[in-house]
């Protein structure tokens, strides 16, 4: 399988979501800039902020779109036309219900889970053969709470958790980046049960 050319972390724009369990996918793109001391800056033809990294030898280019979570798909369809990326070359970062805060699992294809950032990207692709790094925030057991609760700031212990998640997940990351998911997978979802 092609390895990694794109990495998109879904999130909400601006300072009000910065810190909501809903832009753990942006928390994940962040710490990866962080790490490689990139910058982004806004770049309109992909509705988002860019940057490009050498990652592990490789060219890499991340994505967070200022479309708001809901219309991701179209900085994400927009990105891999103007950048000439196939779908099963991009990693998409999400937070993730499903998923214990410290949680974090890589996965192919399948389908959306209710994530209305990753139900855009399936409609504006077509389909969801595309890489995901999913991050546990945990549920607030009732669907009536999901909304503020994926809206709302995690407590200390769960931000501290979903930050260990994301950590975990960068560690995986070169492996990933590389086209070697079953072994990126099997040290991800070993390493923190």
């Amino acid at each position: 399988m092609a390895g990694l050319r794109l990495l998109v972390g879904l999130g909400n724009p601006g300072a009000e979501h910065l810190r909501t369990r809903h832009n753990a996918g942006f928390w994940f793109i962040d710490a990866l800039a962080q790490r490689e001391n990139a910058r982004f800056g806004i770049e309109s033809k992909v509705h988002g902020e860019t940057a490009k990294i050498m990652f592990d030898g490789a060219p890499l280019l991340l994505l967070k779109p200022t479309t708001f979570m809901n219309k991701s798909g179209i900085a994400v369809a927009s990105a891999l036309r103007y950048w000439k990326i196939e779908p099963d070359e991009m990693l998409v970062a999400h937070d993730d219900l499903d998923l214990p805060p410290g949680a974090a699992r890589l996965k192919f294809d399948g389908g959306h889970g209710g994530q209305n950032g990753l139900r855009d990207i399936f409609a504006h692709l077509g389909h969801g053969k595309f890489h995901r790094m999913r991050l546990g925030i945990g549920h607030p057991g009732h669907k009536d709470r999901v909304t503020p609760w994926v809206l709302g700031r995690a407590g200390v212990a769960d931000e501290q958790a979903i930050l260990g998640a994301v950590g975990a997940a960068l560690d995986v990351l070169p492996l990933a980046v590389k086209g070697q998911f079953s072994e990126a997978m099997k040290r991800l979802h070993t390493s923190r049960d």
